[in-house]
């Protein structure tokens, strides 16, 4: 179903076709119209992924497309499992330019400028606004690259006053291959840069439902470039962890991971970094990075729903109760915590209310930070009065 309004400049769909042709066909038949200048996607990654890009490029024509794999989908309908949801962006709205990094290894702010720079460029020859005021960035990257800091601080850097936010791309949480879209194909170890230029006005935001306890965890030792926590106070990190949530090591889950959290505290605010995953060890992966000396904050959850419904209110308060819609990314295990609450309807119901699609992902981005357990994403208003 299409929800926004269609001289918004953004319309929004869903397939549960499982045959990828027949749900590249059915969004296209929902989104396609004369002035469709780019559409942005998310999918599960239980589709087979080369038949989903060529019944994609098949079903859109030559309509430049961007998008990743998911830990499930945020449709026009709610949240989602097993589908494709879709997002159509009017040309004469918006200009989108998009560039594909496929070597995260080794980027860096000599590549970085260069591609902001280009992106921009492109959206300044369509004219549609001044690129400076009316732009942002968005991201999204390969979910299990663990290069998401390193990458998302250079290209903060280069996009200076120009926000941005985005994703980590899921895989319906197997934790075993993750992708993003472009260029016609599904990439692995790879990212994509999407440059959005509108005349909508629109506001990039994040929020989290958590908030700071007194205990405080100091990593002692730490393997950085695997995201792992071998100790704690000194200690062996999964016996320090469970001692702190009252909780056998056996015993720990990703459920618990997402009920107890733990952050660090940065500039005045808490970014959250989750546990993944306890190894043979008794060593701690996460999901962002981590290394020696970083003092931990243990956290608890307050009312996540409460929560959302504040944001999403302030938000479109802020820009007007037409604003058409918003696209969010939201951590994988905020909904599996809502799951656990059996409150995922009443979450659905609110994020259809405000218009939201998006997708689950391993990880949020915001300003150039790589967090957890946030709902990080842009709002859009309604067309100014004068733009017609």
């Amino acid at each position: 179903m299409t929800i926004a309004p269609k001289n918004s400049g953004i319309q929004t769909a869903a397939s549960n076709q499982l045959n990828p042709f027949q749900a590249a066909r059915e969004l296209a038949q929902q989104l396609g119209h004369e002035h469709l200048g780019f559409v942005l996607f998310f999918c599960s990654a239980e589709y087979p992924l080369e038949e989903l890009a060529a019944a994609l490029g098949g079903a859109f024509d030559m309509v430049p497309m961007s998008g990743c794999t998911t830990a499930g989908e945020i449709t026009p309908q709610g949240y989602d499992r097993g589908s494709v949801v879709a997002i159509g962006f009017d040309r004469r709205v918006f200009a989108i330019e998009t560039a594909l990094v496929d070597d995260l290894e080794h980027f860096d702010l000599s590549r970085a400028q260069p591609l902001v720079d280009t992106l921009l460029e492109r959206c300044r020859q369509q004219a549609v606004a001044p690129v400076n005021e009316h732009s942002f960035a968005l991201t999204l990257l390969d979910g299990l690259s663990s290069r998401e800091e390193q990458v998302l601080a250079t290209l903060d850097a280069a996009l200076g006053r120009i926000p941005s936010f985005g994703g980590s791309a899921g895989d319906d949480n197997h934790l075993a291959h993750t992708h993003v879209y472009a260029n016609g194909q599904f990439h692995t170890r790879a990212a994509v840069v999407v440059m959005i230029n509108t005349r909508l006005p629109f506001e990039v935001f994040s929020t989290h439902h958590l908030e700071p306890l007194a205990h405080k965890l100091v990593v002692t030792d730490a393997d950085r470039e695997q995201r792992r926590v071998l100790e704690l106070n000194g200690l062996p990190a999964a016996e320090v962890y469970a001692a702190l949530v009252d909780c056998p090591v056996d015993a720990l889950s990703p459920s618990i991971f997402a009920q107890h959290p733990l952050a660090v505290y940065i500039g005045g605010q808490h970014y959250i970094r989750s546990i993944q995953r306890v190894n043979e060890d008794a060593s701690l992966t996460f999901y962002c990075a981590v290394e020696t000396g970083i003092v931990l904050t243990a956290m608890r959850p307050t009312p996540l729903l409460l929560d959302l419904e504040v944001m999403l209110q302030r938000v479109q308060q802020r820009l007007g109760a037409t604003a058409p819609a918003i696209i969010g990314c939201d951590c994988f295990l905020r909904r599996m915590a809502l799951e656990s609450l059996q409150q995922l309807g009443q979450a659905s119901a609110l994020l259809r209310q405000a218009r939201v699609v998006g997708f689950n992902t391993y990880g949020e981005q915001h300003h150039g930070m790589h967090v957890n357990q946030t709902f990080t994403g842009v709002a859009f208003g309604a067309l100014p009065t004068s733009g017609g």
